[in-house]
């Protein structure tokens, strides 16, 4: 089964997550960015291009209906440009389509990006994601974090194989149990409308090209190099000594390097600096990104140029297969490999649980 995960519970963190506080200090330093926070005009084309090439592609496979043939263009062509979509999800899901102003237009173009994906789910990406954002780490409302029956279950180098193939469906499943939210009216109309166009591709096309755009989308979410994202992003991978260098600003700044009462922070956001980040919309650009939301995907090198002294030294990484190979075979590494915060009520100040987390220590320790 291989080795086993040495990591019995998350890295609990007792600070408010980092991003705000570091887009304040470039802000004050560097106001020019303020600049790139605007809607890429080319970018809804782009998307569509994308839809039209898949719908191009399901015509010309209506007659393929080999499983080795479908299997190998699904995962080398068709799973790829649908990963690509799913990021252009993301990206709508910051109103990158239409900007903030029109927010109604960005659910419905997100439908559309959809399409080719085979299964519904950008509108309730949306509701999901922007509390990753606002509460990173949160043990409750950060449904990006493993759950600790995954964590307790997928332990050994065996196991971790089968969670990565399996990560599209605790994506989609993990929210419905970690925080369970009542459908809305724009999820039931992504789910007709998907419907609705994966029963045209049937009629056209075949059922065979229907389960090829769904089967692709879900292998290219698992044990594929596009799907390195999913693990580099915000999984604990540098071990908290040489490799910690960090410049996240918070309680203070010593040599550059992040503490917290005397202790170096682990990097919870990490950015992947690689030739990928050409075919998913900069989404490597992940530090970045949690610092400046509202920024596009295609302008987030600049951030990185105009303000170098803030990511430069930070961990990061270059190869999203290597994520992938060394997320399995390390056992330092796994689910439980990911930074927490205590659940807090969003209207809550983190001093309070800071206050109560120390009064406990101290009086464990009395």
């Amino acid at each position: 089964m291989g080795a086993q995960v040495s990591r019995r519970d998350y890295e609990w963190s007792y600070t408010d997550e980092p991003h705000a506080t570091r887009r304040q200090l470039i802000l004050a330093k560097y106001p020019q960015i303020k600049e790139l926070m605007r809607v890429d005009p080319n970018f809804k084309w782009t998307v569509l291009l994308m839809v039209f090439t898949q719908i191009v592609s399901f015509y010309l496979l209506r007659n393929v209906t080999s499983f080795w043939l479908l299997f190998l263009f699904g995962y080398c062509f068709g799973g790829v440009i649908n990963h690509s979509l799913m990021l252009a999800i993301h990206e709508i899901s910051h109103n990158q389509a239409f900007g903030a102003s029109k927010p109604l237009a960005n659910k419905l173009f997100g439908m559309v990006a959809n399409l080719p994906i085979g299964f519904p789910f950008s509108v309730s990406f949306k509701k999901y994601h922007l509390e990753h954002h606002r509460y990173q780490g949160d043990d409750v409302l950060d449904t990006d974090i493993p759950s600790r029956l995954e964590a307790r279950l997928f332990t050994t180098t065996a196991t971790k194989v089968l969670w990565v193939l399996l990560q599209p469906f605790f994506y989609a499943l993990r929210p419905l149990f970690v925080h369970p939210k009542q459908p809305t009216l724009l999820e039931l109309l992504n789910f007709v409308v998907q419907l609705s166009f994966n029963y045209t591709i049937a009629q056209t096309c075949g059922w065979h090209v229907v389960a090829y755009m769904v089967c692709g989308s879900l292998i290219a979410m698992g044990l594929h190099p596009v799907a390195g994202h999913f693990i580099s992003e915000h999984y604990i991978m540098f071990k908290e000594n040489k490799d910690l260098v960090l410049k996240y600003s918070g309680n203070e700044l010593q040599n550059g390097v992040y503490v917290s009462n005397g202790k170096l922070l682990i990097p919870e956001t990490c950015s992947y600096y690689g030739i990928l980040n050409a075919i998913t919309f900069n989404v490597g650009y992940h530090v970045e990104h949690h610092d400046f939301p509202s920024i596009p995907g295609t302008l987030l090198p600049r951030v990185r140029q105009i303000a170098p002294e803030y990511y430069d030294s930070l961990c990061s990484h270059t190869s999203w297969s290597y994520v992938i190979w060394k997320y399995i075979i390390d056992p330092e590494v796994g689910p439980f490999a990911r930074v927490k915060r205590p659940h807090r009520d969003p209207n809550a100040k983190l001093n309070q649980f800071i206050t109560e987390h120390s009064n406990g220590v101290k009086a464990a320790k009395d």
